[in-house]
C-alpha cells in the first residue's frame, strides 16, 4: 500500500511530465524506488522455491505512484503481478506492468479490501494519504480483535513519514492499546530490513 502520487526518478526528471496530473512531491520518490527495489528483490525470492513457479505474487491495488512501483519491480524481476483496482474516474485502466490475468477491478472499497486482507500473506505499508491508513488501520483492528488469525508480517516503512505522522507512543500512554498492539508491525527504513522480516516470517 502507498501513495498514487509518489513520483518516478524518471518523472522527476522530466519537468514537463512532473507537472501533470495531481501535485506529485519529490519527497516521496525515495520511497518509490524503495518500494521498487523490495518488490523484486521478494519476486526473486519467491522465484526460488522447489517445484514451484512463484509461490508468491507482488500485489497492489494497480494505481500509479507506489503501486506502479511494487508492479514495476515484480516485472523487472521477471515475476508475474497482480492488481485489486478500484473503480475510480482517474485510475480507469491497471498500470502497464500489471499480468492481465491478475488484474482485478473492484467497485466497493470495502469488497476490494477484504481479497487485500484475506489473500495476502504479507503487507507492505509505504507512506500515503487516508486511503493507505484506512487500509493500514483495519488490517491492523482486525488482527488486535482475532478476526485475521494467520501470520501477517506487516512493514510500515519510512520513518520520518511515519514517525511525523502518528506518535504510536500516545495510544500506549492513554491505555487505548496494549505495549504489545506494536509489535503487529515492523517500523523500518531499510528495504534489506523489510525483505529479512518478510521472508523469515514467510519461511517459518
Amino acid at each position: 500500500f502507498g501513495s498514487a502520487r509518489a513520483p518516478s526518478p524518471e518523472e522527476l526528471s522530466d519537468k514537463e511530465l512532473f507537472g501533470e496530473g495531481r501535485n506529485k512531491n519529490p519527497k516521496l520518490a525515495k520511497y518509490y524506488e524503495a518500494t521498487r527495489m523490495l518488490s523484486k528483490k521478494l519476486t526473486e525470492w519467491s522465484q526460488h522455491f522447489d517445484n514451484e513457479e512463484q509461490k508468491h505474487v507482488i500485489c497492489s491495488g494497480g494505481g500509479p505512484g507506489i503501486m506502479i512501483a511494487a508492479n514495476r519491480g515484480a516485472k523487472e524481476a521477471g515475476g508475474k503481478t497482480a492488481s485489486l483496482r478500484i473503480s475510480l474516474p482517474f485510475e480507469d485502466a491497471p498500470n502497464p506492468y500489471v499480468n492481465e490475468e491478475l488484474d482485478f477491478e473492484f467497485h466497493y472499497f470495502f469488497t476490494r479490501k477484504f481479497w487485500f486482507s484475506y489473500l495476502a500473506k504479507a503487507l507492505v505499508i509505504m507512506p500515503g494519504g487516508f486511503g493507505t491508513l484506512d487500509e493500514f488501520f483495519e488490517i491492523l483492528t482486525l488482527i488486535q480483535t482475532g478476526k485475521i488469525k494467520k501470520n501477517l508480517p506487516i512493514i510500515l516503512f519510512g520513518k520520518e513519514y511515519w514517525n511525523k505522522l502518528i506518535n504510536f507512543e500516545t495510544l500506549v500512554e492513554f491505555g487505548t492499546i496494549d505495549r504489545s498492539d506494536l509489535d503487529l508491525f515492523f517500523l523500518t527504513d531499510s528495504i534489506d530490513e523489510a525483505y529479512d522480516h518478510i521472508t523469515s516470517s514467510l519461511s517459518s
